[in-house]
């Protein structure tokens, strides 16, 4: 009873030192776009089961590890909820503890804004078998869930399948991107297998883009691939092309390279670039659209071809 009693006190203690706020005040906060932070203190099934728009999770339990990182400034203002408002108090305490200056809390946390019909954002829902394979992505603070969600949504295309689009190929499968479109018209040759790791023995023969589709559904059966097995052309690559967030160019010539670069710069997509010679590599992200060069603002013209290393 003692214990009971000492822990009452504190809560109540925790109410009076942080600000409380209405739940209509907060969700005007929210429409009129005011500079505040929410933070869900609730553990992870609770934020699963739904949050507030643009809240951010810094679980309870975990308060002191994340807290640096993911609320660096500390004279930011931050409004903390919880399901019902003691949790999120006390969890000022905290902050305030550890330097802190502007807090708030909410009252009635979560299960009253819910109950007010407030807007509610559901995060994806995850099977058990996509927990475990993307576990360590959901440790990181830099990926989290919200991450993970964001590259299951995404849309890459590789262009080439040989030794840069075989690795690319490869991570952007285990890493769980959503759609993954590869190009190539070549065909797997053992000559290709000392460093083209997506192929194998067995594949000698079939075209490069479907081995490594077989390779990447093998892996990660969450991956939805599509492959195209023709050269890349001007009449095909729009098509191709205009449907992906995201275009990797891993091909070995010069006037692919122009013909996807044109084409990112139609469709406003980033084009990421790379060529290795030996043990030189090179490579590099072009995105027009937000305000940089094209690979022909680099390269305006292609070199002769006496003088391109093959």
């Amino acid at each position: 009873m003692a214990d009971e009693r000492r822990g009452r006190d504190y809560v109540k203690q925790a109410k009076s030192e942080i600000e409380p706020l209405e739940l209509d005040e907060v969700r005007d906060m929210i429409r009129r776009h005011e500079p505040v932070t929410l933070v869900d203190v609730r553990e992870g099934d609770g934020w699963r089961a739904g949050h507030l728009p643009g809240a951010i999770h810094v679980p309870r339990g975990f308060l002191e590890l994340q807290v640096d990182e993911k609320l660096p400034d500390k004279d930011a203002p931050i409004v903390l909820y919880c399901a019902g408002g003691n949790r999120s108090a006390m969890a000022g305490r905290t902050l305030r503890d550890l330097g802190y200056t502007n807090l708030r809390h909410m009252i009635r946390g979560f299960s009253g804004w819910r109950d007010a019909s407030f807007e509610v954002v559901v995060p994806r829902q995850w099977t058990p078998a996509q927990r475990d394979r993307y576990s360590r992505h959901f440790t990181l603070p830099e990926v989290g869930e919200e991450g993970q969600r964001r590259i299951s949504e995404g849309k890459v295309l590789v262009v080439g399948a040989g030794g840069l689009g075989a690795p690319a190929i490869y991570y952007l499968g285990a890493a769980g991107v959503g759609t993954l479109g590869i190009v190539d018209f070549d065909a797997v040759e053992v000559s290709n297998l000392q460093r083209q790791i997506i192929h194998s023995s067995s594949r000698i023969g079939m075209n490069k883009a479907e081995s490594a589709k077989i390779a990447v559904e093998d892996l990660n059966p969450d991956v939805d691939v599509r492959i195209w097995t023709e050269r890349l052309t001007p009449d095909n690559v729009d098509a191709i092309v205009s449907d992906f967030d995201v275009i990797i160019d891993a091909t070995d010539n010069f006037s692919t390279r122009y013909l996807l670069n044109e084409s990112a710069v139609r469709y406003g997509k980033p084009y990421i670039y790379g060529s290795i010679f030996r043990f030189e590599g090179y490579a590099s992200v072009f995105w027009p659209a937000k305000g940089g060069p094209c690979y022909r603002c680099m390269h305006p013209e292609a070199p002769p071809d006496e003088l391109a290393p093959t």
